[in-house]
Protein backbone atom coordinates (compact mmCIF):
# COMPACT_ATOMS: atom_id res chain seq x y z
CA UNK A 1 0.00 0.00 0.00
CA UNK A 2 2.59 2.66 0.99
CA UNK A 3 4.23 2.31 -2.55
CA UNK A 4 0.78 3.53 -4.17
CA UNK A 5 0.55 6.41 -1.48
CA UNK A 6 4.08 7.40 -2.58
CA UNK A 7 3.14 6.84 -6.21
CA UNK A 8 0.25 9.45 -5.81
CA UNK A 9 1.56 12.11 -3.82
CA UNK A 10 4.31 12.23 -6.28
CA UNK A 11 1.74 12.91 -9.24
CA UNK A 12 0.18 14.83 -6.97
CA UNK A 13 2.92 17.22 -5.76
CA UNK A 14 3.55 17.11 -9.79
CA UNK A 15 0.60 18.62 -10.82
CA UNK A 16 0.55 21.53 -8.46
CA UNK A 17 4.21 22.24 -9.00
CA UNK A 18 3.33 22.95 -12.50
CA UNK A 19 0.28 24.44 -11.68
CA UNK A 20 2.28 27.00 -9.97
CA UNK A 21 4.95 27.50 -12.84
CA UNK A 22 2.15 27.83 -15.17
CA UNK A 23 0.65 30.27 -12.74
CA UNK A 24 3.08 32.25 -12.17
CA UNK A 25 4.23 32.36 -15.95
CA UNK A 26 1.43 33.75 -16.46
CA UNK A 27 1.77 36.91 -14.90
CA UNK A 28 5.24 37.74 -15.76
CA UNK A 29 6.77 40.46 -18.30
CA UNK A 30 3.32 42.45 -18.40
CA UNK A 31 2.80 46.19 -19.51
CA UNK A 32 1.12 48.48 -17.77
CA UNK A 33 -1.96 47.14 -19.97
CA UNK A 34 -4.25 49.41 -21.65
CA UNK A 35 -3.03 52.66 -23.80
CA UNK A 36 -4.98 55.40 -24.78
CA UNK A 37 -7.81 54.74 -27.35
CA UNK A 38 -8.08 51.89 -30.04
CA UNK A 39 -8.35 48.27 -30.48
CA UNK A 40 -7.59 44.94 -27.76
CA UNK A 41 -5.85 42.80 -29.31
CA UNK A 42 -5.37 38.84 -28.44
CA UNK A 43 -2.29 37.11 -30.42
CA UNK A 44 -2.96 33.17 -29.90
CA UNK A 45 0.18 31.79 -31.34
CA UNK A 46 0.95 28.75 -33.30
CA UNK A 47 2.18 25.69 -32.47
CA UNK A 48 3.29 23.30 -35.16
CA UNK A 49 0.00 21.69 -35.90
CA UNK A 50 0.12 18.60 -38.37
CA UNK A 51 -2.01 17.98 -40.82
CA UNK A 52 -6.15 19.54 -41.40
CA UNK A 53 -7.51 19.16 -38.05
CA UNK A 54 -6.88 21.19 -34.74
CA UNK A 55 -4.93 19.07 -32.49
CA UNK A 56 -4.82 18.88 -28.38
CA UNK A 57 -2.49 21.91 -27.73
CA UNK A 58 -5.04 24.31 -29.98
CA UNK A 59 -6.94 24.58 -26.53
CA UNK A 60 -5.32 27.76 -27.03
CA UNK A 61 -7.92 29.72 -29.47
CA UNK A 62 -10.45 29.30 -26.52
CA UNK A 63 -8.01 31.11 -24.14
CA UNK A 64 -7.64 33.43 -26.46
CA UNK A 65 -11.26 34.09 -26.92
CA UNK A 66 -11.57 34.17 -23.33
CA UNK A 67 -8.95 36.86 -23.30
CA UNK A 68 -11.13 39.01 -25.03
CA UNK A 69 -12.09 41.94 -23.48
CA UNK A 70 -16.43 42.16 -23.77
CA UNK A 71 -16.33 46.29 -22.82
CA UNK A 72 -13.64 46.95 -25.98
CA UNK A 73 -15.09 49.43 -28.46
CA UNK A 74 -12.92 47.28 -30.89
CA UNK A 75 -11.28 44.19 -30.46
CA UNK A 76 -8.90 41.85 -32.74
CA UNK A 77 -7.53 38.54 -32.53
CA UNK A 78 -4.61 38.12 -34.19
CA UNK A 79 -3.46 34.48 -34.51
CA UNK A 80 -0.40 32.93 -36.10
CA UNK A 81 1.51 30.23 -37.32
CA UNK A 82 2.67 29.36 -40.71
CA UNK A 83 2.96 25.42 -42.55
CA UNK A 84 4.95 24.52 -40.29
CA UNK A 85 4.92 20.36 -39.71
CA UNK A 86 2.41 20.63 -42.53
CA UNK A 87 1.05 22.43 -45.67
CA UNK A 88 -1.68 24.49 -44.31
CA UNK A 89 -1.01 27.67 -42.63
CA UNK A 90 -1.76 26.95 -38.68
CA UNK A 91 -3.19 30.68 -38.42
CA UNK A 92 -6.05 28.97 -41.03
CA UNK A 93 -6.36 26.00 -39.23
CA UNK A 94 -7.24 28.33 -35.98
CA UNK A 95 -9.39 30.63 -37.84
CA UNK A 96 -11.74 27.58 -38.63
CA UNK A 97 -11.70 26.44 -35.59
CA UNK A 98 -12.73 30.04 -34.17
CA UNK A 99 -15.05 30.74 -36.05
CA UNK A 100 -16.95 26.73 -35.63
CA UNK A 101 -16.39 27.80 -31.52
CA UNK A 102 -18.79 30.99 -33.01
CA UNK A 103 -16.72 33.79 -32.78
CA UNK A 104 -18.02 36.03 -35.43
CA UNK A 105 -15.32 39.10 -34.26
CA UNK A 106 -12.40 40.57 -36.47
CA UNK A 107 -9.88 38.28 -36.76
CA UNK A 108 -6.29 38.70 -38.90
CA UNK A 109 -3.70 36.16 -39.90
CA UNK A 110 -0.01 35.66 -39.43
CA UNK A 111 0.21 33.03 -42.22
CA UNK A 112 4.20 32.96 -42.81
CA UNK A 113 6.17 32.44 -39.02
CA UNK A 114 7.68 29.30 -38.11
CA UNK A 115 9.18 30.45 -34.80
CA UNK A 116 7.83 32.23 -31.76
CA UNK A 117 10.29 34.79 -32.73
CA UNK A 118 8.19 35.26 -35.78
CA UNK A 119 4.90 35.08 -34.87
CA UNK A 120 5.76 38.28 -32.82
CA UNK A 121 7.45 39.76 -35.51
CA UNK A 122 4.88 39.30 -37.65
CA UNK A 123 2.15 40.06 -35.14
CA UNK A 124 3.78 43.51 -34.59
CA UNK A 125 2.30 45.24 -37.33
CA UNK A 126 -1.36 43.19 -37.24
CA UNK A 127 -1.60 44.90 -33.38
CA UNK A 128 -0.16 48.33 -33.55
CA UNK A 129 -3.05 49.62 -33.07
CA UNK A 130 -3.90 48.13 -30.20
CA UNK A 131 -4.42 50.15 -26.60
CA UNK A 132 -3.97 46.78 -24.99
CA UNK A 133 -2.12 43.47 -26.31
CA UNK A 134 -2.50 40.13 -24.77
CA UNK A 135 -0.79 37.36 -25.66
CA UNK A 136 -2.24 33.67 -25.74
CA UNK A 137 -0.65 30.17 -25.70
CA UNK A 138 0.93 27.74 -22.63
CA UNK A 139 1.31 30.46 -20.15
CA UNK A 140 5.36 29.62 -20.91
CA UNK A 141 5.30 30.13 -23.88
CA UNK A 142 3.42 32.75 -23.93
CA UNK A 143 5.92 34.51 -21.73
CA UNK A 144 8.38 33.79 -24.14
CA UNK A 145 6.43 35.71 -26.72
CA UNK A 146 6.23 38.57 -24.83
CA UNK A 147 10.19 38.67 -23.52
CA UNK A 148 9.92 38.63 -27.53
CA UNK A 149 7.90 41.27 -27.76
CA UNK A 150 9.94 43.49 -25.00
CA UNK A 151 12.97 42.98 -27.29
CA UNK A 152 11.36 43.90 -31.09
CA UNK A 153 8.87 46.72 -29.69
CA UNK A 154 9.24 47.75 -25.76
CA UNK A 155 6.75 50.43 -26.80
CA UNK A 156 4.31 47.97 -27.62
CA UNK A 157 5.10 45.46 -24.87
CA UNK A 158 4.53 48.60 -22.21
CA UNK A 159 0.89 47.63 -23.48
CA UNK A 160 1.19 44.06 -22.65
CA UNK A 161 -1.66 42.54 -20.44
CA UNK A 162 -2.85 39.05 -18.76
CA UNK A 163 -4.02 36.77 -21.38
CA UNK A 164 -6.32 34.23 -20.45
CA UNK A 165 -4.06 31.32 -21.01
CA UNK A 166 -3.85 29.89 -17.46
CA UNK A 167 -6.62 28.08 -15.83
CA UNK A 168 -6.19 25.95 -13.35
CA UNK A 169 -7.76 22.42 -13.87
CA UNK A 170 -7.06 23.08 -17.98
CA UNK A 171 -4.79 20.13 -19.53
CA UNK A 172 -3.41 19.21 -16.10
CA UNK A 173 -2.71 16.41 -17.61
CA UNK A 174 0.13 18.33 -19.69
CA UNK A 175 1.66 20.81 -17.83
CA UNK A 176 4.16 18.88 -16.07
CA UNK A 177 6.07 18.23 -18.64
CA UNK A 178 4.65 21.18 -20.46
CA UNK A 179 6.44 23.05 -17.35
CA UNK A 180 9.77 21.50 -17.95
CA UNK A 181 9.95 22.20 -21.60
CA UNK A 182 8.78 25.68 -21.55
CA UNK A 183 11.23 26.89 -18.24
CA UNK A 184 13.70 24.71 -20.52
CA UNK A 185 12.73 27.09 -23.12
CA UNK A 186 12.81 30.56 -21.02
CA UNK A 187 16.28 29.71 -19.79
CA UNK A 188 18.92 32.57 -20.67
CA UNK A 189 16.44 35.14 -21.84
CA UNK A 190 16.41 37.27 -19.42
CA UNK A 191 20.23 37.70 -20.18
CA UNK A 192 20.75 41.12 -22.15
CA UNK A 193 21.73 40.68 -25.39
CA UNK A 194 20.32 37.58 -26.27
Amino acid sequence: MRPVVTVVAGLVTSVVRAELVHWRASRRRLGHGRAGDGTDAVVVLGYRNRGHRVNVVNYRVRGGLRALDPAAARSVLVLCGGPVAGDLPEADLLERHTRRLGYSGVVRLDRTSRTTWENIENAIPLIEDARSIAIVSSSLHAEKARTYLWRQRPDLAARLRRGADHRSGEMTWAKPAAAVLGLWNLRGLATPGR
